[in-house]
């Protein structure tokens, strides 16, 4: 039984890998369950067993999310107070070259109008806001929201940068 459970896990996380790339490459609206299990290697019946469209997108957000604020945890983990934001910086920039999917595919969310992957959008960056303003007020940075909103205003620079492959956007510090 145990076996099963850990199959279907499985199974799970590789339709939600599948849908990034495939919503990342095609965008969601173009983009079928179909697809999703042909990158799976799997049946849309079985996608449909765990996931409608609209869901996968949002679980395919939520692991994009976990993944910046996991790697900004380790970050405070490990950064002295004046090299937090570089650590933040190069954390992101990781995340870039390594899930640039996961990267379009919330730029793509940020036009989505459906309230679930809003909802998700909205709570995602709210988290990270939060957790970059606290650090920033912990190490004692002056003016931690003004130097907050920059750094998300930077990252989201980045992510244009990114997708339209023009890193003459970015300032290089």
């Amino acid at each position: 039984m145990v076996k099963k459970n850990t199959s279907s896990a499985s199974r799970r996380t590789d339709i939600v890998s599948a849908a990034i790339e495939v919503f990342a490459e095609i965008g969601y609206y173009r983009a079928t369950t179909a697809q999703v299990a042909e990158r799976a290697a799997i049946s849309q019946p079985y996608v449909y067993r765990f996931f409608t469209k609209e869901s996968l997108l949002v679980e395919a957000l939520e692991v994009s999310w976990q993944r910046i604020e996991t790697a900004f945890r380790q970050v405070l983990e490990s950064a002295s107070p004046d090299t937090l934001e570089r650590g933040f910086i190069e954390a992101y920039e990781a995340i870039l070259a390594a899930h640039g999917s996961e990267i379009l595919l919330q730029m793509q969310a940020q036009t989505i109008r459906e309230e679930a992957v809003r909802k998700t959008m909205q709570e995602g960056m709210s988290r990270i806001k939060r957790l970059v303003l606290n650090a920033f007020e912990e190490s004692g940075m002056e003016e931690a929201e003004q130097r907050t909103s920059d750094f998300l205003a930077r990252g989201m620079l980045c992510n244009v940068s990114m997708a339209i492959g023009l890193p003459d956007l970015m300032l290089k510090k």
